[in-house]
């Protein structure tokens, strides 16, 4: 399940949709893992994504990866996962997810914002406003996915999530759900068939800010394999790119799957 959940988020990560005029915004993805996988193994999972989108994608980089755990991976699921897990017994439930969704991907943004500030990056007060209106955009589009992407797996099988009523513990004990797994790895795929065709081309609040700003982009010492989300090889085309998609969730699914195995084991030994 950390496998085929992992890949279909960082397949979701790989379609962006427009939030304002030349910016887009694609999901993040932490509220939703830390609703069915808790929030550590949430953080495991986001953090196996950058990882892979930095090393094999070149999208992040190396030198940023630490403050985009940090942002994403531990504070925004964190943060996110809190406001879903409070109302969980409540018929505010799906406020709660949605509330959750809309401030992991705030914080993430603010952190992102308060980073480069650090960094003595001037960020004028219109810019720092600009940039906070993309973030709610894209934020509050993606509390909707959120709340949406749950009730949608919950159908398939009730009580799956930690927030459902018939949730295991806050570890979430293995469980056996081959039907889900299976349509959520189709589904990832679709993703990524379908979205390198419809998703938008527009650069995401970040780096839009980053143009504006004209904060000098790092010149990469070596090429990822496929940088940019496309097989050198192959060419800048549909192909070339649904097939480095494709390649990249597998990739997801194998690191997630592994690390899931291994702390299972250690799980195991430590208990015995």
């Amino acid at each position: 399940m950390l496998g085929v959940l992992g890949a279909f988020v960082f397949a979701a990560q790989m379609v962006n949709f427009p939030v304002g005029v030349g910016t887009s915004g694609h999901l993040v993805g932490g509220t939703l893992l830390a609703c069915i996988v808790g929030p550590w193994a949430a953080a495991l999972v986001m953090t196996s994504i950058l990882l892979i989108q930095a090393l094999v994608f070149q999208d992040g980089g190396i030198l940023a990866l630490g403050a985009n755990v940090f942002n994403m991976a531990l504070m925004g699921v964190l943060v996110g996962y809190l406001p879903a897990r409070l109302l969980a017994g409540s018929k505010w439930r799906n406020l709660g997810v949605f509330v959750g969704g809309t401030s992991s991907v705030l914080i993430s943004g603010l952190l992102a914002l308060s980073e480069l500030s650090a960094s003595h990056i001037h960020i004028s007060s219109a810019m720092v406003e600009v940039s906070l209106l993309v973030f709610l955009v894209n934020a509050l589009v993606e509390g909707a996915i959120t709340v949406s992407a749950l009730r949608a797996i919950e159908r398939l099988k009730p009580g799956i999530t930690i927030l459902g009523r018939n949730a295991c513990s806050q570890y979430l004990r293995p469980f056996r759900a081959p039907r889900l797994s299976f349509l959520i790895a189709f589904a990832a795929m679709m993703v990524v068939l379908c979205g390198v065709v419809v998703g938008s081309r527009l650069p995401d609040g970040l780096e839009r800010l980053a143009l504006r700003l004209g904060v000098p982009l790092a010149h990469p010492v070596l090429h990822a394999p496929l940088s940019d989300y496309y097989i050198r090889q192959f060419g800048r085309n549909w192909p070339s790119q649904a097939t480095a998609g494709l390649l990249g969730i597998i990739c997801i699914y194998l690191i997630c799957a592994t690390a899931s195995h291994l702390l299972a084991r250690a799980r195991r030994s430590y208990s015995q």
